[in-house]
């Protein structure tokens, strides 16, 4: 667990630093949606499982893909129905839980969650598109002629999903080592505030 005792570094940071942090992993999620360099490339996922294994608030981490949802969609067409808005918004937002999972500092862990997001946002919103409209028959033939048809929007997607999960959550594990390193060394040296051989420092 060495991995996840460097994450602990990060909880120590203050909040305005971790407030910095949102701000960069919306800025990161908005940007990559709006300019992905092919289909469904995008760092949403893992700025979503980064953002859960960040923030130990649940709400606060939750608001990392929805803002980035809500800002990116302001040049984005729209989804068509209100449902359709929700099933893709709830397939977004879920990978937060993931984030205890994350946390544990296993790569396959990484791997596994980011793959698990991809393959349930393709087939959570292709089911909602072929119920909410007519471009498909209801039927069994239907629903699997919508999932063939997606799968060139999906073929690409576990590959963003793992590279940007892993970067990103890789990322975090730095950033915390350096802030844990720190702080050791601030807290071993021999004037350090409370020591018996330093005065009290202001």
């Amino acid at each position: 667990m060495k991995n996840a005792s460097k994450l602990s570094g990060l909880s120590s940071c203050s909040a305005a630093s971790l407030c910095g942090l949102w701000c960069v992993l919306v800025a990161l999620a908005v940007m990559g949606r709006l300019w992905q360099p092919g289909w469904n490339i995008t760092p949403m996922a893992g700025t979503a499982l980064a953002a859960g294994v960040l923030f130990a608030n649940p709400l606060v981490a939750a608001s990392v893909p929805l803002a980035a949802l809500a800002v990116s969609n302001l040049a984005l067409p729209g989804y068509g129905s209100v449902l359709m808005a929700v099933v893709v918004y709830a397939a977004t937002l879920w990978p937060v839980l993931l984030g205890s999972t994350v946390r544990s500092g296993r790569l396959r862990d990484i791997i596994g969650s980011a793959l698990a997001c991809s393959l349930v946002f393709y087939l959570s919103t292709n089911l909602a598109h072929w119920w909410l409209t007519t471009d498909y028959p209801h039927t069994l033939t239907g629903l699997l002629t919508c999932y063939a048809s997606a799968l060139p929007f999906y073929r690409w997607m576990p590959v963003g999903d793992v590279a940007w999960s892993l970067a990103l959550v890789g990322g975090l594990w730095a950033v915390g080592g350096i802030v844990q390193s720190a702080s050791q060394r601030i807290g071993s040296t021999p004037f350090a505030c409370g020591s018996e051989s330093g005065s009290e420092c202001r």
